[in-house]
């Protein structure tokens, strides 16, 4: 068996493997381009062959930034398209391929690797963990109304997600810079968020609103006209879906919110990847207006090199924990001395006796500050040696606010 790195020349052999593994069909090109391989970087796709040369599996990895606790942003690696043919699973050469990859990121000084798990049981065992989860959110329209803000103190308060801005509906095709523009200043301030490249957004590379499927936007622009915001939508039977909602303020987002649930003849409204712990259902006034379904993992992540990993990403609370921490995919263990002041990390090794021990996978899961700690300490994954350890744990490895991801790769 031979894996190797493809070029261009390689791309319709990669596309057609991926899609056979899946027992999927290429989609036909279409005018205005859209198709999600388009934005694959040849350079880091892997093609697995068999002695004699046929193609059986299939690895790729995209270039993103992800943005830390703390606005940090570095650099990623969004592994996509890995992908076995049904005659060669159970073979070795998922983990033959997951292994030479991450070597690979690793002997390029990379120290994360993120992915999408198309099922949640496979990439554990290759040291992911899941780390950002989203929700989506149902409301009818009988039951859309937004309640009054009830804010002690404050005398005729406003109507919630009441702002000095506006809305705008836009056709897709009249905001492309809008929307990568909007999208790009969230993704900086938005923990465990993933940038979107200039050329996906050209190539139309993705789901909606990147790709040409015919999308309605609502751009929210502040009291400088200055857009700020955006809601891409779709309506089909009566039932309005929409895509994502792009904002960091609550305010802006629920002038959006306000918007799509009044909008005519729709009878329901559908938003797809609402943050955990997003205030929207709070602002109903029927809390049970929002049914909540698909509640899911979304952003899984994979430290490749711990201490450079635990110092890139900003802290809230000062403390030090010492964790230990295996790595049974590449064979390694380490111990580590995490130490936290003013908002920044050292962690060096250390013989210290451990507070927390601990798989790579679910220290993947607590890095971004979406799980906490004392969560995996309940089900049985992290071992805490002292009382005291799962409420430091989880004091320093929260986010200031929630991860989220919302892009598809």
């Amino acid at each position: 068996m031979e894996i190797r790195p493809t070029t261009d020349k390689d791309l319709d052999v990669f596309v057609d493997t991926v899609h056979a593994a899946f027992g999927l069909f290429p989609e036909p090109p279409v005018e205005g381009g859209g198709l999600w391989w388009s934005a694959l970087e040849m350079d880091r796709c892997l093609l697995t062959l068999t002695p004699d040369g046929r193609p059986v599996g299939t690895a790729a990895a995209h270039s993103f930034e992800l943005t830390l606790p703390g606005e940090t942003l570095v650099p990623v690696s969004g592994v996509t398209a890995v992908g076995v043919l049904p005659s060669h699973r159970r073979q070795g050469v998922l983990s033959a391929m997951m292994r030479h990859q991450l070597a690979e990121l690793r002997a390029g000084g990379e120290f994360l690797s993120v992915l999408l798990a198309s099922e949640a049981s496979i990439y554990g065992r290759f040291g992911y963990g899941p780390a950002t989860y989203t929700a989506q959110l149902t409301v009818e329209r009988p039951k859309a109304d937004l309640a009054v803000s009830r804010a002690r103190g404050v005398a005729d308060a406003p109507a919630a997600g009441s702002d000095n801005g506006s809305v705008e509906v836009l056709r897709r095709a009249e905001c492309g810079a809008i929307l990568e523009e909007v999208y790009d200043r969230y993704r900086r301030a938005q923990p465990g968020a993933l940038s979107r490249p200039h050329r996906w957004w050209a190539l139309r590379a993705g789901q909606p609103p990147i790709s040409p499927t015919p999308r309605y936007v609502a751009v929210h622009r502040d009291a400088d006209g200055v857009p700020d915001g955006y809601a891409s939508y779709s309506v089909k039977s009566g039932t309005l879906t929409v895509d994502e909602t792009i904002t960091t303020d609550d305010a802006v987002f629920t002038a959006l919110a306000r918007f799509v649930l009044g909008h005519d003849l729709v009878s329901k409204v559908v938003f797809k990847h609402v943050p955990p712990q997003h205030p929207l259902r709070w602002q109903f006034a029927d809390f049970r207006a929002g049914e909540v379904s698909d509640d899911m993992d979304w952003l899984w992540v994979r430290l490749l090199d711990v201490p450079r990993a635990l110092t890139a990403r900003g802290w809230v609370t000062d403390g030090e924990l010492v964790l230990d921490i295996d790595d049974p995919f590449f064979g390694e263990h380490g111990r580590y001395l995490l130490t936290v002041r003013d908002g920044k990390a050292d962690c060096v090794p250390t013989d210290r006796k451990p507070d927390l021990s601990l798989d790579v996978r679910d220290l993947g899961s607590v890095y971004l500050g979406g799980t906490a700690p004392s969560t995996l300490i309940r089900a049985g994954h992290i071992q805490a040696h002292r009382p005291d350890a799962a409420a430091l744990a989880d004091s320093l490895f929260r986010a200031d606010r929630p991860p989220h991801c919302l892009h598809w790769f």
